[in-house]
């Protein structure tokens, strides 16, 4: 039986703060079905005063003043905390999202340390001060803190996305407002009370988990200067739409459907064992995920039975059990999402060569079986829509330019892979697609570069230098003619 986690508080301002309303937010094992904690429901009077917080720790404060080095130091301490807690953090994320423990160990715990540690390298190296010649004299130009952030993040990957904001925005000198998705929010007490430890100043960080009323409150405060938001494209449109009011700066890192291109001359062996974790990822419930895998014609069958092969090999159950490769959905209405496309494929005429229902022996939790649908048209909902489950589609296609087209004929645009023998080759195919990381024979995200979308999957972009800058507003100070030269 696990343990209910009950809080009582909001972290408001980095103190613990009675919530000024009555509400709680309830949640739900998706393996169990069953209650496993509950924490306050923030108000929009709560994010009134997290944002004054905030707002009086960045106008009045140290913080957006204080020597990079001070704030690096602070930010190695979160890091280093998240070290020594992981296996905590990474349990409470599998039982809150269901995410395999062998996963969220990586994902969600060390997976945010390297986000903390990438973004300590750029930050040090960024030039916040730049001497250039103008066209009418000498300019200085500065790069400082846009001011107040409302970072709102997703329950798949809650501390991994966390990282990703927290990490440029206090490194930058900005103050913060996190709030957790409902469905996973109690990891955020744990980074609550990392952060208290790692002595994050009074005012610079504040975790409110709410609903989404709450949060398009929060989003269009006017005490909000930077939105940073990950999530579905449709709750992308709200944010931007409701940030536009007052011109609140926004970053979006928004839904996928890639694809995985297998070129004929690949090792097809080395290309599933590549392909099957990069597209049954979390359960599925990954905006990377290579949800469309592109076979060519010729060598169709054989990828055919490989991946179905290995799809129904993979483990699923218990997420907190080591051995689970696949764990429950993170609620009810994403498995009955799941089952709907698997519903609409038939229908579509694809056909089932995985999957396709429950998996035999586990008749309680959210659980849908890794399922893979061949003799898929690019035309179909299944390969057009984000499913955000464990539903992958298998596309044949005749020649390299059929799989450009096929590739690039997607109103999303995040991720892809390619699948070769020649890597310079793999090189040049990467350039042809239109989306905002690309792997050759690989599957990853490197936090030293940028990372984001085309066309649906966002606006901006996260890590890298490019990914700090989005948290830095650029000034221009004229200075007189001769300044700087010795004249």
């Amino acid at each position: 039986m696990t343990e209910l986690v009950e809080h009582g508080k909001l972290f408001i301002g980095g103190a613990w703060t009675d919530p000024l309303g009555t509400d709680r937010i309830r949640i739900v094992s998706p393996h169990t079905e069953q209650v496993i904690g509950s924490v306050p429901h923030a108000s929009k009077a709560d994010v009134d005063r997290a944002v004054a917080a905030a707002r009086t720790a960045f106008d009045e404060g140290p913080w957006p003043h204080m020597a990079l080095e001070d704030r690096i130091a602070v930010v190695t301490r979160i890091k280093d905390a998240i070290a020594v807690r992981h296996e905590e953090i990474a349990r409470s994320i599998s039982s809150q999202n269901g995410s395999p423990y062998s996963w969220s160990v990586l994902a969600q715990a060390l997976g945010p340390m390297m986000v903390y540690d990438a973004a300590i390298t750029v930050a040090r190296a960024h030039p916040y001060e730049e001497h250039r010649q103008g066209a009418l004299g000498p300019i200085l130009v500065r790069r400082e803190p846009v001011g107040v952030v409302a970072a709102v993040i997703p329950w798949n990957v809650p501390q991994f996305v966390a990282a990703a904001k927290l990490a440029p925005a206090l490194l930058s000198g900005c103050t913060v407002i996190l709030k957790p998705s409902p469905e996973a929010p109690l990891d955020s007490y744990i980074l609550a009370d990392i952060a208290r430890e790692a002595g994050v100043p009074e005012g610079v960080l504040s975790i409110l988990p709410a609903d989404r009323e709450v949060s398009e409150y929060l989003v269009g405060h006017p005490g909000i200067d930077k939105v940073a938001f990950t999530g579905s494209v449709a709750a992308g449109k709200r944010v931007m739409e409701v940030a536009a009011r007052n011109l609140t700066r926004v970053t979006l890192e928004l839904g996928g459907k890639s694809a995985a291109v297998v070129l004929p001359d690949a090792d097809v062996e080395a290309a599933v064992a590549g392909i099957v974790p990069a597209a049954w990822m979390n359960n599925g419930q990954a905006c990377v995920a290579q949800t469309r895998i592109l076979a060519p014609r010729s060598r169709y069958e054989e990828v055919a039975e490989a991946l179905a092969a290995a799809a129904g090999a993979l483990v699923v159950g218990d997420p907190l059990d080591p051995a689970t490769q696949l764990g429950p959905l993170v609620a009810q209405r994403q498995q009955q999402r799941s089952f709907d496309y698997i519903r609409i494929g038939q229908e579509e005429g694809a056909k089932v060569l995985a999957g396709g229902g429950r998996p035999a022996g586990l008749d309680q939790g959210w659980y849908v079986e890794p399922t893979l649908f061949g003799d898929v048209d690019n035309s179909m909902r299944i390969a057009r829509e984000e499913i955000f489950g464990p539903v992958v589609c298998l596309i044949p296609y005749g020649d390299e330019a059929e799989a450009v087209r096929v590739a690039n004929d997607s109103d999303f645009g995040l991720s892809g892979s390619v699948w070769t023998a020649d890597v310079e080759h793999g090189i040049d195919f990467a350039r042809r697609i239109r989306t905002g990381t690309f792997n050759v024979n690989t599957f990853s995200l490197d936090m030293l570069g940028p990372f984001g979308g085309y066309k649906n999957s966002g606006l901006g972009r996260e890590f890298g230098p490019e990914g700090l800058g989005e948290y830095l507003e650029h000034k221009m100070i004229h200075l007189p003619a001769g300044h700087g030269t010795g004249a």
